[in-house]
């Protein structure tokens, strides 16, 4: 999951004006190559350079086949593709946020991949992520990255704090805040107030927003308010940082971490390049990485999250065939391996863990939590859901709002969503 991308790129939305989409009105001729149309939704940045170069090989591997690259901001894509599959055509090919998938395939919009090309080397994916880009039985994406949500931290803070270990509860985490202000003067942790980041808390709890089987909205029940106030609980004290509900939040929390000035911060794997660009972290080694904290039952985990690769089902037999060959060529090992040592990623697939790959600090500590992440339920409707608590709990944790009266109004808007779920 993708967080804090900005999303002021007038070049990419002018080529997204200009570009035919789906296979129409591209330079294809009958004789020559096939130009299929790529979104790629990665930080254009940090990210997109490497993809393009991988966008050449394939092109220099594959002379019938030309890539029209365009990079859509993230927090754009979902609503662009939406619009455009429902109406004038979409891309061959889009980097899906794992939550993106299911849904779209709901509405028809993606091509079945069991049996194709691209998923040729089904087996050598995770199976889990694989679940996770089913929908009714069926497969409609291909993950190409994976990441979930970990406690970082500033092991020399912590050090001289005299802390040894990591948390492994949020009790834990708060009694270590204390220590480091009292010790350092730094604050020891900072919260994010985005729904996603409160997730390890409903986790921890052995709950969710929703009870998919039971048909349920489950975000107000007695386990999950016992985990909102184990999160609410994380923004006053010794220690720890206030709540910062301002548009950019992402970026002062992650700001602070990278430069010293707070000890430990929830983030994901996304942020690694970003992580060692920080004064805090020019020696890689002093970035520690470990399970999120456990809840009341002991239990610790956080979501799932990612992108795959997946192909419009309204392009023609011509562009689907040559968006297969290319989402295999791009979630191959050898891709993916690339991928990950120049953008610090997670690759999907076990045999692009090279040993180049795991001399990164912080792949190799994003590995080691990968084993408690929880994927999502299947469900379309479920990555629209944390737009709910986003809109309820920055209030929450700053005192603006109870939180009773913050998780009545984000169960009344989650049951809104989902016809047929009881509250």
């Amino acid at each position: 999951m993708r967080r804090g991308i900005a999303a002021t790129a007038l070049a990419a939305s002018l080529a997204l004006t200009a570009t035919a989409c789906g296979g129409e009105g591209d330079d294809s001729k009958a004789d020559g190559p096939v130009t299929i149309t790529w979104w790629d939704t990665t930080n254009a940045t940090n990210e997109a350079p490497t993809y393009k170069a991988l966008v050449k090989e394939f092109e220099a591997a594959n002379k019938g086949i030309k890539v029209k690259y365009v990079n859509v901001p993230f927090d754009q894509a979902q609503n662009k593709f939406d619009t455009a599959a429902g109406s004038s055509g979409a891309p061959d090919v889009i980097r899906a946020e794992v939550g993106w998938t299911p849904a779209f395939a709901k509405k028809q919009y993606l091509l079945p991949l069991d049996g194709t090309e691209a998923l040729a080397e089904k087996d050598a994916f995770q199976p889990n992520l694989i679940k996770q880009a089913q929908f009714e039985g069926k497969t409609y994406g291909v993950p190409i990255v994976t990441d979930t949500l970990a406690l970082v931290y500033n092991k020399k803070l912590f050090a001289d704090a005299g802390i040894d270990k990591a948390p492994a509860t949020w009790d834990e985490l708060k009694k270590a805040a204390a220590t480091v202000k009292s010790k350092t003067g730094k604050d020891g942790y900072w919260g994010s107030t985005a729904g996603y980041y409160a997730m390890p808390f409903l986790f921890g709890e052995g709950t969710d927003m929703v009870d998919v089987a039971g048909k349920k909205v489950t975000v107000n029940s007695a386990e999950a308010q016992k985990a909102f106030k184990a999160w609410n609980g994380l923004f006053d004290g010794k220690g720890l940082h206030k709540a910062d509900g301002t548009a950019d939040a992402y970026a002062h929390i992650q700001d602070a971490f990278v430069n010293g000035e707070v000890a430990s911060i929830i983030q994901g794997p996304w942020e690694i390049t970003n992580f060692y660009k920080g004064s805090a972290f020019q020696d890689k080694n002093n970035l520690g990485i470990a399970t999120v904290p456990a809840g009341s039952t002991g239990k610790a985990g956080a979501p799932t999250g990612g992108h795959n690769l997946s192909v419009y089902a309204g392009s023609d037999k011509a562009h689907q065939d040559a968006a297969l060959k290319f989402v295999k060529f791009m979630t191959s090992a050898k891709s993916q391996e690339s991928v990950a040592l120049k953008n610090s990623t997670l690759p999907t697939r076990d045999d692009a863990y090279t040993d180049k790959v795991k001399a990164d600090p912080g792949i190799a500590g994003y590995q080691g939590v990968l084993p408690a992440a929880q994927p999502r339920p299947e469900l379309p409707e479920y990555g629209s859901l944390f737009g709910k608590l986003d809109a309820e709990l920055p209030a929450v944790a700053s005192g603006k709002k109870t939180l009773d009266k913050g998780l009545t109004a984000i169960e009344t808007e989650m049951a809104k969503l989902l016809p047929g779920f009881t509250k």
